[in-house]
């Protein structure tokens, strides 16, 4: 059976666990009403995170969950103000598609804490919003990926050029550059947030141009190697037994820590109308690498062990670059 890095203990493990121990049990006593929006649906990688998270919490018994899924841009303030009207004390989602409309929604809800997902800044005393940031965990990853590729030729497939997933590509380059200074890279976006058959196309077309090693920032990726013989490298979620043969590495990511800062904000009577964004950091356990032991060189596995405990300290930063790759 394949072996992974690290005691899952040490990885966060699942929502659960993460969720449970930084939430306090006394939160538990009072249930807060708590929606989830999602633009897509819940099995969408980034959606499902969140998802996870929430039930999580709900079944500690530490809120109510109510939840949409696959609300469009047009629905998505009248979704907010239902929710809001329903008694729910905390809303999370994405604005991506809605940023002013978000705002001025929360603006009519001051007794209510939004927590979005959001290229832009926090709002007023309770809009606050935080950035997906795995790409530490994709800097790892781009480590592993290195030695594997035959061609020098390396893929990945993004949703849309938007900050947070320009820079997680980005770091997954840097890690590759890191040990291969010579790769060369190829880009897809494919317009959306979840198509999978876009993103699979969108994947073919990478290793018909010469890249044998793919990030898949969106679902769809993974299939496309698949069926051409290649690798891949998952975000967000464990891909790998899906594609057992094909995902060798995993850029994880871990909404917990995200939302207990939030509603440790919303129980205290805290302003929530900040960035959450630090909690994604691997220092704070939202995100990590996980890999399969035998399906990368024995000789990567080290540096890229040493570069992770650098990060973990503090002493190397990987790099926040959020311009559009090409």
């Amino acid at each position: 059976m394949p072996h992974q890095m690290l005691r899952r203990s040490l990885l966060t493990a699942s929502a659960a666990g993460a969720f449970a121990l930084t939430i306090p049990k006394v939160f538990a006593e009072t249930k807060l009403k708590v929606a989830g929006i999602h633009a897509s649906p819940v099995e969408n990688a980034w959606n499902s995170r969140l998802h996870e998270a929430l039930l999580a919490a709900a079944k500690d018994g530490t809120i109510e969950y109510v939840f949409s899924e696959g609300v469009s841009g047009t629905d998505y303030p009248r979704a907010m103000r239902e929710y809001a009207d329903q008694g729910a004390k905390l809303i999370v989602g994405e604005s991506y598609a809605v940023e002013r409309e978000a705002r001025a929604v929360a603006a009519d809800y001051p007794k209510v804490a939004f927590l979005m997902g959001s290229s832009g800044g926090p709002a007023g005393a309770n809009f606050g919003t935080f950035g997906t940031r795995n790409h530490e965990a994709a800097y790892l990853a781009g480590m592993l990926a290195a030695p594997l590729s035959r061609s020098g030729v390396y893929g990945a497939v993004g949703a849309m050029p938007i900050p947070e997933v320009n820079i997680l590509i980005n770091a997954f380059r840097a890690g590759v550059a890191e040990v291969n200074p010579n790769a060369k890279f190829r880009i897809g976006f494919i317009g959306t947030f979840f198509d999978p058959p876009k993103a699979r196309e969108a994947a073919l077309a990478q290793i018909d141009a010469g890249a044998d090693v793919l990030f898949g920032e969106r679902i769809g990726t993974a299939d496309g190697a698949k069926e051409r013989g290649k690798k891949s490298v998952g975000s967000l979620l464990n891909f790998t037994p899906r594609y057992p043969q094909t995902v060798f590495a995993n850029a994880m990511w871990y909404f917990g820590p995200i939302l207990a800062g939030a509603l440790a904000d919303v129980r205290a009577g805290s302003p929530t109308g900040k960035d959450y964004t630090q909690f994604s950091s691997m220092q704070a356990g939202g995100n990590d690498v996980i890999f399969v032991e035998d399906m990368v060189p024995a000789a990567a596995i080290a540096p890229m062990l040493a570069k992770r405990s650098a990060i973990k300290s503090g002493s190397f930063t990987v790099p926040l670059d959020p311009k559009e790759p090409t």
